[in-house]
């Protein structure tokens, strides 16, 4: 409690007032209530105010004071206790029980999350600063929560804003909202998207002090249903979806070492790994400002050469997967057992799936570059499965040729040397240790296994090669920072499971950038709002946060009065151990809105809340 002094002027005379004040929060921040006027008290210095509030709150508890009582305290806690005791009483009405209903139940939880991530995040601040409405802005919210609480496509978003307190939380009346006005909106976010990621990439690197000098950077594609025939950019090529009958456009996503996104671009479906990292870089230098000093984290697909000089051209350093062809070159330390370094490999604190695992390092150099062998013992599990999975279907694929042949249904050598290509392209991995002959007189087609290139290839397995030209690394350190890239997977893998990114319905090219775009910026939040839980030791993920939120609700409770009247109610439910652990972690109020009360006369039951 304070003491806050008024001033009032009327004809030239001077009215003095003194209110006392209490400080209370409420869902929009911490607010100031007026408990009662003390009148022109004059209470002289400051210090007097301090021991007169503190005698007050003291008599309020009940403490009984060991000097005679003030008369002035006294008269201002009955006056308080007056004020209460008038409201307590305003507030009693005689009510029907066995008539109370509760209606219109939304759930709540997610969206307060969410929404207050989008505030902390200073999302509206961007998106008014990048020119948008402020019905633009409104839309944008709804249609990125949309997709980090329960994403549909735009014509079902309407129906899921009705089933949730979105209305409530964001205290505007939402019952019209259609969806040709969310697919407009996409349009009106189309040219701003470049300069909201860049305005936000720099927020977040305040807020969370996160450090920007490595760049995690990595591709996945996504699928589309229909033919995009008004989208170029939608072409078939390698399907990471596992759906190569299917158009897709291919993502590329720039993380930092903490996971926030620094940038992304969209792609054609058929575009090569390695030519898109020149055009990312630049990307990256417009919308993060960094001109050269980084690190850049790539795999295997961009460390080729002239991948390497555009790096150092950019004026970055690069860590890399080498690629198979460099790997084999360092056959024999790989195979020596001397100097390796024991490792244990934590899981991803955002993939409670992965296991803790043991890994093998050794460090190598060159005039230019550190190498860092690697062995990793749940790698070797999966190349085994790889290569077994593979080499099953070289031969069964083999074995159809070879039957094709000798019924007389493939014919012409080109033919068949043609066929063999494709598969040895197909399989890669198992086809370089497998002879395939063709015999043109008798028509005939051989394969055998060749044991020691085969031996070689196990003996392989679960190995891999860093090269960085950061020499101050240690082994370990590179490792470390290797690792780091599987942040990107764990993106993609959020952006199409939990935020739904694939597939996309979408046939205009902007639109589908836009969609992509929504689920980037629905990624921030989810990203904030993880990082939140693991900056406190708690290892848990959105989805199952999302879940237990679902509990947390919005009510309208209408109460039959004796006098005929109803009284209707809208308000949060008291918040679970559960819900409050979560808005303890992340710093938010538990209230979710603002309680509606509304009186309404007998007969007149619809009316709102």
């Amino acid at each position: 409690m304070f003491i806050r002094k008024t001033v009032k002027r009327y004809k030239d005379q001077v009215y003095t007032n003194y209110l006392l004040v209490e400080a209370v929060s409420t869902p929009r921040g911490p607010r100031q209530r007026t408990i009662c006027s003390l009148g022109d008290l004059s209470p002289g210095p400051r210090l007097k105010w301090m021991g007169l509030v503190g005698r007050v709150e003291a008599a309020l508890q009940g403490q009984v004071p060991l000097e005679e009582p003030d008369p002035l305290v006294e008269g201002i806690v009955a006056r308080i206790r007056a004020a209460e005791s008038s409201a307590r009483h305003a507030e009693l009405v005689a009510v029907h029980t066995d008539q109370v209903s509760t209606e219109k139940a939304r759930t709540a939880g997610a969206v307060h999350v969410g929404h207050q991530l989008w505030d902390r995040l200073g999302l509206g601040t961007i998106l008014r600063e990048s020119g948008l409405s402020e019905r633009a802005r409104l839309l944008s919210e709804v249609m990125v929560l949309n997709r980090l609480v329960a994403p549909c496509a735009e014509y079902a978003m309407p129906d899921w804003v009705q089933r949730t307190a979105l209305s409530d939380v964001l205290r505007v009346d939402l019952g019209e909202l259609s969806d040709e006005a969310l697919y407009r909106n996409l349009d009106r976010l189309y040219p701003n998207r470049k300069g909201i990621e860049e305005a936000l990439a720099e927020r977040e690197k305040t807020l969370f002090n996160l450090d920007d000098t490595y760049f995690l950077y990595d591709l996945t594609s996504t699928y589309f249903e229909g033919q995009c025939l008004s989208n170029p950019k939608a072409q078939r090529g390698y399907s990471r979806d596992q759906r190569p009958d299917c158009k897709q456009v291919v993502v590329g996503l720039v993380l930092d070492r903490d996971g926030f996104p620094k940038a992304h671009e969209i792609f054609e479906g058929n575009r090569v790994d390695r030519t898109t990292l020149e055009e990312m870089l630049g990307i990256l230098e417009t919308r993060s400002g960094r001109q050269g000093g980084g690190t850049v984290i790539v795999d295997r697909g961009m460390a080729y050469e002239e991948n390497l000089a555009q790096i150092r051209a950019h004026g970055h350093h690069y860590l890399v997967t080498c690629r198979q062809s460099e790997r084999q070159a360092w056959f024999d330390q790989l195979e020596d057992e001397q100097g390796w370094e024991e490792l244990i490999r934590e899981p991803s604190p955002r993939n409670q799936a992965q296991k803790k695992s043991r890994v093998w390092i050794k460090r190598g150099e060159t005039a230019e570059n550190l190498y860092v062998l690697c062995r990793s013992e749940g790698r070797q599990a999966k190349d085994e499965a790889i290569r077994a999975k593979q080499e099953k279907r070289l031969l069964t694929d083999l074995t159809r040729l070879q039957s094709r042949i000798a019924k007389g249904r493939l014919m012409q050598s080109a033919k068949v040397y043609e066929a063999i290509g494709r598969l040895k392209e197909r399989y890669p991995r198992v086809a370089r240790y497998w002879q395939i002959d063709y015999d043109e007189a008798q028509h005939q087609l051989r394969f055998a296994e060749d044991r020691d290139k085969k031996q070689r290839a196990k003996s392989l397995d679960g190995t891999y090669l860093l090269k960085t030209d950061r020499k101050d690394l240690t082994a370990e350190e590179a490792w470390r920072l290797y690792i780091l890239l599987t942040r990107v997977e764990d993106a993609f893998r959020d952006m199409k499971s939990p935020l739904s990114e694939r597939p996309i319905f979408h046939h205009l090219q902007h639109r589908v950038e836009t969609h992509i775009f929504l689920c980037v910026l629905a990624y921030h939040l989810l990203v904030a709002i993880e990082k939140s839980f693991l900056d406190q030791g708690i290892h848990t993920s959105w989805a199952t946060l999302r879940e237990q939120l679902s509990t947390h609700q919005v009510v309208t409770t209408v109460l039959p009065t004796s006098d005929g009247h109803l009284l209707k109610i809208r308000k949060a439910t008291t918040p679970e151990p559960q819900h409050r652990l979560i808005y303890r972690v992340l710093g938010i109020p538990e209230e979710v809105m603002v309680p509606v009360k509304v009186w309404l006369p007998a007969g007149e039951v619809n009316a709102a809340p």
